[in-house]
């Protein structure tokens, strides 16, 4: 029973993980495009190309950056929580 609780607490996490990664990448979109592209056209000139890399690298590196210590908080709490061992 302990067993199968555990495999549906993964997927749980495993599908909340992907919900906020899809959640990321709809924001990014939405967030760098309303502040590089000011006027859409076919193509990309140089400098939206620029502010896009800048802005996408920006999130991604926050997004790493809580994912990290999100993920370092999670196994301090499994090591800390006995019932977990």
């Amino acid at each position: 029973m302990e067993t199968r609780k555990q495999m549906v607490m993964d997927q749980i996490r495993s599908e909340l993980a992907m919900a906020g990664a899809q959640e990321l990448i709809q924001k990014i979109n939405d967030k760098c495009f309303q502040k590089c592209i000011t006027k859409p056209s076919t193509s990309l000139s140089n400098s939206e190309q620029v502010c896009l890399e800048r802005c996408l690298g920006a999130y991604m590196e926050a997004f790493n950056i809580v994912s990290r210590t999100y993920t370092a908080r999670l196994a301090k709490e499994r090591l800390d929580d006995p019932e977990l061992h």
